[in-house]
This record gives C-alpha cells, sequence and structure tokens, in this order.
C-alpha cells in the first residue's frame, strides 16, 4: 500500500472539544431529537366529513320570486289559501287586455294603462279584476283573480266568496255545472293544519305584478295594433 493509501486510511474526523460538549450538552441526545421531529401520522381519510349537507342556498336568504302564473282560484284545481293582508297584497281593480302572441299557445294577458286602451279599444276586448298572492300547499305561489264587476253573476259570487275565505282557511272551488247549476261550491278542508302556513314572500304586490305581466304603456304598442288590425312598423336599430 503507498504512502498516500496509508494516510488516506488512517486518516480519521476527530471532533474538537467544543464540538463534544455540545453534542453532549447543548444538543438532544439522537433518540430525543427523532422523537421531537417526529410528526404524527394522518388518520384514515373520511370522505364523509365533505359532503354537501346544504343547497346551493346563503343562510336566511329569501329566493326571489319571477313571474308568477295567474288564474282564478278556481283554476288552481287544488285547496288555495290567500294572503290575510288585503291592504297590501290584494290589488285594486286593474285593467287588462288578452292578446294572441306570436310563438305561444295561449293568447297572453298584458296590464294596461286605461286611459290609453280607452281611445283604441271598446270595453268588451279589456278586462278588469283585482290580483291577489295566492298559494297551493307547499308554497306553490300564483297570483289570484279576484272579480271585481258583475259581481251578481253566481260565478263571480262564489269566486269572490272563495277569495274572502281563504284568507284564513285552506278553500277549494267546485263547479256545479254538472249539476246543472250556476257557481261554485266552496270546499274546505277537513283539518284547519292540514298543511303548513304559507311563507308568503316578501317582496311587494307591484314587484309581483311587474315581474308576472308585459305592460302597455304606448300607442304603438304591438297589442293595440293587433287588436285594431293596423300595421306594425318593425323597427330597425
Amino acid at each position: 500500500m503507498s504512502a498516500d493509501q496509508n494516510s488516506s486510511a488512517s486518516f480519521k474526523l476527530v471532533p474538537t472539544e467544543g464540538a463534544k460538549m455540545a453534542g453532549s450538552e447543548g444538543s438532544p441526545e439522537p433518540a430525543v431529537a427523532a422523537a421531537a421531529m417526529s410528526i404524527p401520522k394522518p388518520g384514515a381519510f373520511d370522505l364523509s366529513k365533505f359532503k354537501s349537507k346544504r343547497g346551493a342556498t346563503i343562510a336566511n336568504v329569501e329566493t326571489l320570486l319571477g313571474a308568477l302564473p295567474h288564474h282564478k282560484i278556481s283554476g288552481a284545481k287544488d285547496w288555495v289559501r290567500l294572503h290575510p293582508d288585503e291592504d297590501r297584497y290584494w290589488s285594486p281593480e286593474l285593467c287588462f287586455v288578452s292578446c294572441p302572441v306570436k310563438g305561444q299557445r295561449q293568447d297572453v294577458l298584458h296590464l294596461a294603462d286605461e286611459e290609453l286602451i280607452m281611445q283604441y279599444l271598446s270595453n268588451d276586448d279589456i278586462l278588469r279584476f283585482r290580483l291577489a298572492v295566492a298559494s297551493k300547499p307547499d308554497d306553490v305561489f300564483f297570483l289570484a283573480h279576484v272579480p271585481s264587476q258583475n259581481l251578481d253573476n253566481p260565478w263571480n259570487e262564489g269566486n269572490l266568496r272563495g277569495c274572502e275565505l281563504g284568507k284564513t282557511q285552506w278553500v277549494k272551488l267546485i263547479s256545479r255545472r254538472k249539476e246543472n247549476v250556476d257557481g261554485y261550491k266552496v270546499e274546505f278542508a277537513r283539518d284547519h293544519d292540514a298543511f303548513p302556513e304559507p311563507k308568503w314572500p316578501s317582496q311587494s304586490l307591484a314587484e309581483l305584478i311587474h315581474a308576472t305581466f308585459p305592460l302597455i304603456e304606448t300607442e304603438d304598442h304591438p297589442v293595440i295594433l293587433r287588436k285594431i288590425a293596423a300595421k306594425q312598423i318593425i323597427k330597425v336599430t
């Protein structure tokens, strides 16, 4: 073996006295240091912890209603309630015009400015009634047509009576036509608490009506032109 190999083989790293002192007094023993640096193993992965438990809604935030169905309460074919606050959620008598609209299977009811449409349309073309916020069971809301004219008519009289009674109890209107009798029979729920009380919307009646009905506010409105058979001018923007 060469001298270089001998010197390399015999070489040993000898710690200094300061290093010995640091190792013996200033630093923990190897077993203690390993224990201090150890990281606890994670538990078994539990997917159920991350399961969605709520819908995509914010707590205590009401979902605003858009356009609502609208019809007489007899058209509900179900138990109904009407909003008990007649001052805020029953409208005065309003004016409407029904007209065919291209692409729609049924005529569309429009809310109309009475002074405007009276200049062009006859009374036969104008419908007048009130609107009230109403609900079927489980908060299925709609706007009820409440009769305001021809109240001596048995159909209108029965409809109005059902609306009034529906402010405090669940009612259903049944036609008596099959009995050869004009008018409705008002039926009452067997149990007053058969269904939960409606959670009435906080939106105003005006907001609900505006979201539901297209408006007629100008003399060149397509509905007026359609009703008087006037040529509609297509405006190019």
